[in-house]
């Protein structure tokens, strides 16, 4: 995939989607300011989160209906 063809993608996302991918965007431009803390919390839940989804796949919320939830709650 090339450069404008993820640009193009990622600007098709709702507003709080493309805030939040921003907001990573440039914090991943900052060198050395890495908190290993907060690296290990967000290893820890996706961890749990894979083990949610593998004990019950059939909670699993298809994306659609998980953005019209975030679109609701942004309005």
């Amino acid at each position: 995939m090339t450069l404008q063809e993820i640009e193009k993608e990622a600007l098709k996302l709702p507003e709080p989607f493309r805030a939040s991918l921003a907001r990573n965007l440039l914090l991943s431009l900052q060198e050395g300011d890495e908190d290993p803390e907060h690296d290990q919390i967000w290893a820890e839940e996706a961890t749990r989160r894979l083990h949610d989804l593998r004990e019950n796949p059939a909670a699993a919320v298809p994306i659609e209906e998980a953005v019209r939830k975030l679109q609701a709650r942004a309005r």
